[in-house]
């Protein structure tokens, strides 16, 4: 199930003492929780709630909760992603170690041409407009203080409903872009460039040591649900044997076709995102792996070419394969010479 971790909740704590607002009840509630590994969702939707309520006269608040985001309040993760050497890496390990915050493995990423798409399709349980906003405001502020120069966004999506033309001027307003609401998905878009931009706190002997702390701690969270586990054991056993294809992954789960699409739609995913998702997380595992060449990667994951894993690489990420062993090389070779 979907959560969300006691140190993402200080950001409320932290929203209400730069508001300089008491609510002494709803402040104890946050310093109960603020060593806990798990908030979940419906209490901080609750929290959002009580917190917006004692400012009814403020215009998208939402937005400047987020805007409050520092590393602390993500773990880890925020660690990680800040200490990355470029976009194209950070948000690589966003991608990677998701879990740490949320729980669960939500977000997308979609190559369209020559624009990425960062996508988190509806959850279960929902997010609910302000939790979803303030996540949001909070990605987008944290990479504008990573940054320098930091450019806009293309567009931005929104699940929830429609909102009344003032606040969406506030939206706008804030991430500088054109803003949707009642798409199919929450989504951030930017030009494939924006990935080769360096981040300022660029720091690969700590990215390293943070690198085998986010592991630790993503082996140590308890498994997925029974299903998302077995199909993911299947996929890994077929992709080497480039049979994974969804009536054999349904064989192998004893159960039919239309019952695995069914189990994929309730989580508003198709057979192809589950292959392709699966698929990139292993590459970026394998690329870090230098006995592994780019060709043995391409047959674990089930390419019969070396070229169309490169082409499908590029697809879901916006990068090269070459490019992301390239940079884990630089990565090693640092750590060497700092010890």
């Amino acid at each position: 199930m979907m959560r969300v971790t006691g140190a993402w909740v200080q950001l409320l704590a932290d929203w209400l003492d730069h508001e300089r607002l008491h609510a002494p009840e709803l402040r104890a509630a946050i310093v109960a929780h603020a060593n806990a590994d798990a908030v979940p969702i419906a209490r901080w939707q609750n929290w959002l709630e009580r917190a917006v309520a004692l400012c009814p006269q403020r215009i998208a608040p939402a937005l400047d909760i987020g805007a409050r985001v520092a590393p602390r309040h993500v773990g880890v993760l925020g660690y990680l992603v800040a200490s990355a050497g470029t976009l194209g890496e950070a948000v690589a390990a966003y991608r990677r170690y998701e879990r740490l915050f949320y729980g669960v493995d939500i977000v997308q990423t979609i190559v369209h041409r020559d624009e990425i798409e960062l996508c988190w399709p509806p959850s279960d349980p929902p997010l609910g407009h302000l939790a979803d906003s303030v996540a949001i405001a909070a990605l987008v502020s944290f990479l504008r203080r990573q940054l320098d120069a930091a450019p806009a966004p293309t567009r931005i999506a929104f699940i929830h409903p429609p909102v009344a033309a003032h606040e969406q001027a506030a939206y706008e307003a804030f991430f500088g872009c054109p803003v949707h609401f009642g798409d199919r998905h929450t989504r951030v878009c930017f030009p494939a460039a924006y990935l080769a931009l360096p981040m300022r706190q660029a720091d690969p002997q700590l990215r390293d040591l943070l690198d085998r702390q986010a592991q630790a701690l993503l082996q140590a969270l308890p498994d997925p649900d029974p299903f998302d586990r077995a199909l993911r054991n299947v996929l890994l056993r077929l992709l080497p044997e480039g049979a994974a294809t969804l009536p054999r992954a349904a064989r192998e789960l004893h159960t039919s076709v239309r019952s695995v699409q069914r189990r994929l739609a309730a989580r508003d995913l198709s057979w192809q995102q589950v292959l392709d998702q699966t698929r990139a997380r292993l590459a970026h595992d394998y690329l870090h792996d230098r006995a592994l060449s780019l060709g043995d990667i391409a047959l674990l994951l089930g390419y019969s070419e070396q070229s169309a894993f490169t082409r499908a690489f590029r697809r879901w990420t916006g990068t090269t394969p070459q490019h992301v062993r390239a940079a884990a090389d630089r990565t090693r070779g640092a750590s060497r010479r700092a010890r």
